[in-house]
């Protein structure tokens, strides 16, 4: 999570240590007439709940008992869920005044937020397998025990598919954040995941990985010349010295990215903004046109201080473009089964082609660095290389009938 800029959370609560609050709200809700007592268990009766099913749009009778575990005849309706457990031989306990016992699967969930947040805050999140029957639940709950409780938004994330298969461990296409940033950098993987709407589901494949790599080191190359083009110079300008042109499209940008994010978190969209300022840099900085362009350096640190905002909110900001550019290469080259000596050998063999007019020799090697995820670019100083996506990514595949 440190490595993908994820803030930490402010508490991290164990139901272990929330026993005495979970308690009492089951109290509360025994109290309020909304469950009843079996032979030392506690269940919610939702036919006391009639808004019971509004988050997740079901009706009771939608709800079939049975599917996943064994119906419990004693409940009153089959949709009724545990508040609390009487214990098992072999399971954990705590004492209640219903007995020993263990809480249900929902109820720490009120409780502890309850604890932490009161019974009204602004944001809850969690998966979109949990809508029903966890979140339906717990709203159920916490109403229950106090009628004021409420909550502004529910923020529920999409699955993950794998070359568009669901990832399961069943399936064998399960994998964790740490295999990934083995072979990419913590921030391309953040980005990929900003590519797609968090309530939708995200394909996951190694070429929608590998273009976002190519993306974000994009991104940061263009910053990094920004910075490089704007050397030791003032970065302090006289109000009005940032040209109109420039101005304008600063504000679009920030005009779609205020939109973009204020409309659930639409940080595709925002992204996809991103694109005319970084191309308004790439033109100032290696155009004819753009280095002739009055107020240049203005212009660079207006567009570059704008976007550095935006990557900062979006939790894409590195700690150095240069650092950030090396680790890219260098997880691009583990990807490649390549060090940095054997490309710049190659890239030798190459420049030696061309100079020896071995024309077809210096494209092979160019080919064959590119479909291993190494571009080579060229230049009045020399060819240097950058990550891209491996050729053998991009070429569609063919079957013979």
């Amino acid at each position: 999570m440190e490595q993908l800029q994820c803030l930490d959370p402010s508490v991290q609560p164990r139901v272990s240590d929330h026993i005495p609050q979970i308690i009492d709200l089951i109290k509360q809700i025994l109290d309020n007439g909304y469950a009843y007592k079996v032979d030392g268990d506690i269940y919610f009766s939702v036919d006391k709940f009639p808004t019971y099913g509004k988050l997740s749009g079901r009706k009771l009778e939608d709800n079939r008992a049975g599917e996943r575990v064994a119906v419990d005849t004693r409940k009153k309706h089959p949709a009724d869920f545990a508040l609390w457990k009487a214990a098992k031989e072999g399971e954990p306990f705590w004492e209640s005044p219903w007995g020993r016992g263990r809480p249900g699967w929902h109820i720490e969930c009120s409780a502890m937020s309850a604890a932490y947040l009161g019974y009204s805050f602004d944001i809850h999140g969690g998966g979109m397998d949990l809508v029903f029957p966890h979140h339906e639940n717990e709203i159920a709950q916490s109403c229950a025990a106090c009628d004021s409780s409420n909550i502004s938004y529910w923020i529920h994330n999409g699955f993950v598919t794998v070359d568009s298969e669901k990832m399961s461990k069943s399936l064998g296409n399960f994998f964790t954040i740490r295999q990934v940033i083995d072979l990419y950098h913590p921030l391309a993987l953040r980005l990929f995941l900003m590519g797609t709407h968090y309530r939708s589901p995200i394909n996951y494949s190694d070429f929608l990985l590998e273009s976002a790599s190519e993306r974000i080191f994009y991104i940061y190359q263009t910053l990094h010349d920004c910075e490089s083009a704007l050397g030791e110079k003032d970065s302090t300008f006289e109000n009005g010295s940032v040209p109109s042109d420039t101005l304008t499209s600063i504000n679009t940008f920030r005009t779609e990215f205020v939109a973009s994010m204020s409309d659930d978190l639409l940080t595709p969209v925002t992204l996809a903004a991103m694109s005319e300022p970084l191309k308004t840099i790439n033109d100032l900085i290696h155009t004819r046109k753009g280095k002739k362009q009055a107020r240049r350096e203005e212009s660079l640190k207006a567009l570059e201080t704008t976007i550095r905002d935006v990557l900062t909110i979006l939790g894409l900001m590195p700690t150095s473009y240069s650092e950030v550019l090396e680790q890219l290469k260098e997880k691009a080259l583990k990807r490649a089964g390549l060090k940095e000596e054997d490309v710049l050998q190659r890239v030798q063999e190459r420049t030696d082609a061309r100079k020896n007019k071995e024309y077809e020799r210096s494209d092979a090697i160019r080919k064959d660095l590119a479909k291993v995820g190494i571009a080579l670019m060229d230049s009045p100083e020399g060819t240097t290389w950058r990550p891209a996506i491996p050729l053998a990514l991009q070429e569609p595949v063919t079957t013979t009938p």
